[in-house]
C-alpha cells in the first residue's frame, strides 16, 4: 500500500510539474495596441515567442529598423536597413525586404544579405511582403514594380484611366532559398500589375495582393485566379486551416474577412490611418496589424 501511495504522490508530482512549467519559450504578454514608431509596415512572431516589427522611419538611406516587441517594452533589434517592408521568420532567422534586397537577421540581431540586386533574374524595382514557402525552407518575396507610377494627384489611377492602362506590368513573385537562391515563380500579370501582398493557404496554394487593381488572386494550378475584387490598396493576404482568407487595404484602412469560395466579403475592421502587412495568428484568434500612418500595432479579432 505504501508503494502504492508512493508512486500515486510520485505521478501527481510530475503532472503538476508539466501542466505548470512552460516547456517552450513564450514571449511576454502583450496589450495592444503598442506604439512601435514611424512607419511601421509588417510584423511576425519570431525569436522566443517576441514579436518583430519592420520599422521604416523617414526616408533617408539606413534609418529603417526592426524592432522587437517584449511585453511592455519596444527596442530597436537590428538597423542598418533603408525601407524593410514585408518580415518572415524562417529556419532560425529573420527575413525581410530592403527596396531591392533581401536581408536576413539572426537572433543576435546581425544582418547580412540574403539575396542582393544582381542575384535576381530581372533587376528588382520594389520588393514588398516576404512570406514563408510551404516546406519552411525559403521564403516568397512580391516585387510591386512600376509602384510610383500608380498615383495621380487624387490617389490611385482610375482603372479605366490612360495612366493606368500605360503602367508597365514588371510585378512578380519570387522565391528565394535559405542560401539566397533567387527564382522566379510568378511572372507579370495583367491582374497584378503591382503585386503587394503574398501569402500561403493552407493547401500550399500562393496568394497575392494587387495593390493596383485590388485584386485577391489564388493560385490555380498553372493560372491565378481572381478570388474577388474591389480591395483597391489591397496589402497582406492570408488564409486560415478553416479556408476563411483575409485581407487588409493600405489605403482604403480597412481588413476584411473572406469566404473560401469568395462570396462573401465581410469588413472586419475600419477606421484605420491605414492597414499594412498584417501576421494571422489563428491560436489567439486574431491579425496584429500595422497601421503604418499611426506608428502602431492593431489587434483584430478574427471573428470565429
Amino acid at each position: 500500500m505504501f508503494v502504492r501511495i508512493l508512486t500515486l504522490l510520485l505521478s501527481a508530482t510530475i503532472v503538476a510539474f508539466f501542466v505548470g512549467c512552460s516547456c517552450e519559450s513564450e514571449g511576454p504578454s502583450v496589450k495592444f495596441p503598442v506604439d512601435v514608431g514611424e512607419r511601421p509596415e509588417s510584423i511576425t512572431k519570431g525569436f522566443g515567442d517576441n514579436y518583430f516589427v519592420t520599422v521604416m522611419n523617414g526616408r533617408e538611406d539606413g534609418d529603417g529598423v526592426i524592432k522587437v516587441i517584449q511585453g511592455e517594452d519596444v527596442s530597436v533589434f537590428a538597423t542598418g536597413l533603408s525601407e524593410p517592408k514585408g518580415i518572415a521568420y524562417v529556419g532560425g532567422f529573420l527575413v525581410a525586404s530592403d527596396l531591392q534586397r533581401v536581408v536576413k537577421v539572426n537572433s543576435e540581431g546581425q544582418v547580412s544579405v540574403l539575396a542582393a540586386p544582381e542575384d535576381f533574374p530581372h533587376p528588382p524595382s520594389y520588393l514588398n511582403d516576404v512570406s514563408v514557402d510551404r516546406d519552411g525552407k525559403g521564403v516568397y518575396v512580391t516585387d510591386m514594380g512600376a509602384n510610383n507610377k500608380m498615383r495621380g494627384p487624387d490617389g490611385l489611377w482610375p482603372l479605366d484611366s490612360a495612366e493606368a492602362k500605360a503602367m508597365p506590368m514588371i510585378g512578380r513573385v519570387y522565391h528565394i532559398s535559405l542560401d539566397g537562391e533567387v527564382s522566379e515563380v510568378i511572372k507579370p500579370n495583367s491582374n497584378m500589375t503591382n503585386p503587394n501582398g503574398v501569402g500561403v493557404g493552407k493547401d500550399g496554394q500562393l496568394l497575392v495582393g494587387a495593390f493596383f487593381q485590388g485584386h485577391f488572386l489564388v493560385e490555380d494550378g498553372d493560372d491565378l485566379k481572381v478570388l474577388t475584387s474591389d480591395l483597391r490598396g489591397a496589402d497582406a493576404v492570408e488564409q486560415d486551416s478553416h479556408g476563411n482568407y483575409y485581407a487588409s487595404s493600405w489605403s482604403q484602412a480597412k481588413v476584411w474577412k473572406i469566404s473560401e469560395d469568395g462570396s462573401s466579403v465581410e469588413v472586419l475592421q475600419e477606421g484605420f490611418q491605414s492597414a499594412a502587412d498584417f501576421y494571422l495568428e489563428e491560436e489567439n484568434n486574431r491579425l496584429l496589424l500595422p497601421d503604418m500612418l499611426a506608428g502602431k500595432v492593431y489587434e483584430v479579432s478574427l471573428g470565429n
